[in-house]
């Protein structure tokens, strides 16, 4: 189906009233507990850490725990394919792999509270660990839990329902600090793992996707089961996009460059203009996190009424746009003119919000439902991981041509991302759009949530 026959199908009362089935709350749920464990292991841990008087150099190398996020796609073929004993049979393939991840996100999340940094960093690093790998574990569930519960049109608006919970996570977990002075670090990290069981609850009320569409394969040996669970997912990625595979790859790696290379040098440039953590802060929790919000949310509209791949055009443009902010920030900024700041990180922040909503929905309309979560585990992955190397050296570019060029050579970033994906427009397959009607293809219509 194109774009624009999509589009003229859509009304606004029907833009609106899709956010108001219970697919959508269910997706605003586990985007919230999809990000409290990366918030509390990224953010919260390492202020505990410094409080305890951790050095900085090795609070860095601990967070190489957090890797497991870029490698998840090594263990997700057994999430796709592996039954958990008990828990499969009773709550289904994707249900029962969230419930099981986020007992290990609460165990973790009870480990490092309970741990004494000052005096040995073992249990904590032990902790940090189960976290991590427990949370990335919990994400190739919950996508492809979301990819399989609604059609490719919606993904949008799954994706912006996902954005919005996952900003809610980011809000709470800075509440955790506020329990954390109040009463004890323990007693924070008690409270997170607690609130990752509440969402573990919400889950038995959630639909499972429709079962018909996931084929059981037939008595195999180990060798072959072994072929069919991770070499077959990616195989069958790579022959269907054809030679079109390596433009939409460059496409998934650069797309969010812009915002992985900028986002390293946006705080050093706030403190070096001379704006206090008070002015920042409350900028950033408060108009920040509404336009992060806003910015998902819209980004989920645009898509649905014009098509993923037109929104993401519009994505590039604003990119763009936002991170050229910066630079004119960089030349003009003053402790004294904190409106230029907030329409920096408010102009970012929706930019963000929309990249991220109609970039999530792409990557979603390329996966095969049958191997969901193999599949998007090594998008998500490959992207995160190449940007997360490069924005390694975001410092030394800032270094070598300053501030206000390095926000110009970011931003420009958008560009060729914007070209290729009009060059897919024009003369892609629908492999490479992610226009394949997988319900179609199989002869089936998922359930309507």
């Amino acid at each position: 189906m194109s774009d624009a026959v999509t589009a003229q199908r859509k009304s606004w009362r029907q833009t609106v009233e899709l956010y108001g089935k219970p697919i959508m709350l269910s997706m605003l749920i586990l985007g919230f507990a999809s990000g409290l464990p990366l918030m509390m292991v990224f953010q919260k841990l390492s202020f505990w850490l410094r409080a305890e008087g951790i050095d900085r150099t090795t609070i860095g190398f601990m967070y190489w725990v957090t890797g497991a996020y870029t490698l998840k796609w090594i263990w997700s073929p057994v999430v796709d394919k592996l039954p958990i004993p008990f828990l499969t049979k009773s709550l289904g393939r994707r249900r029962s792999w969230m419930v099981l991840a986020i007992a290990g996100t609460m165990i973790g999340l009870l480990v490092i509270g309970f741990s004494r940094p000052s005096e040995g960093l073992l249990i904590t690093l032990a902790g940090a660990a189960i976290l991590a790998y427990s949370g990335a574990t919990l994400d190739i569930a919950i996508d492809a839990w979301r990819i399989e519960s609604a059609e490719s049109e919606q993904q949008a608006n799954m994706a912006a329902a996902y954005v919005m919970g996952y900003r809610g996570a980011i809000m709470f977990a800075g509440f955790g600090l506020a329990i954390a002075d109040q009463t004890s670090w323990p007693i924070s990290f008690a409270v997170m793992s607690g609130t990752m069981g509440v969402c573990a609850f919400l889950i038995l009320f959630m639909k499972e996707p429709n079962k018909e569409l996931v084929v059981t394969p037939p008595e195999q040996s180990l060798g072959m089961r072994v072929t069919t669970a991770i070499i077959d997912p990616f195989k069958q990625f790579f022959s269907r996009m054809g030679y079109w595979i390596v433009p939409v790859f460059i496409l998934i790696t650069i797309y969010r460059m812009s915002d992985f290379t900028m986002g390293i040098m946006a705080s050093p440039l706030y403190a070096d203009l001379g704006y206090s953590g008070t002015v920042v802060g409350g900028i950033q929790s408060g108009p920040g996190i509404i336009a992060t919000i806003a910015g998902g949310f819209l980004g989920g509209v645009v898509a649905y009424r014009m098509g993923v791949l037109k929104a993401m055009v519009v994505g590039a443009l604003i990119t763009l746009a936002t991170n050229g902010a910066y630079a004119w920030l960089a030349l003009t900024g003053t402790p004294e003119d904190t409106w230029r700041i907030a329409i920096s990180i408010v102009g970012d922040n929706i930019a963000g919000g929309f990249v991220g909503t109609v970039f999530i929905a792409y990557l979603s309309s390329l996966t095969d439902p049958a191997n969901a979560a193999t599949q998007y585990a090594l998008l998500s992955s490959a992207y995160a991981f190449v940007n997360k190397i490069i924005a390694g050296f975001s410092g030394v570019l800032a270094d070598a041509v300053g501030y206000f060029h390095f926000f110009l050579i970011t931003a420009s970033y958008a560009v060729p991302a914007g070209v290729l994906v009009i060059v897919l427009i024009m003369f892609g397959p629908a492999a490479a759009k992610g226009e394949i009607d997988w319900s179609e293809k199989e002869g089936k219509k998922p359930v309507e949530a």
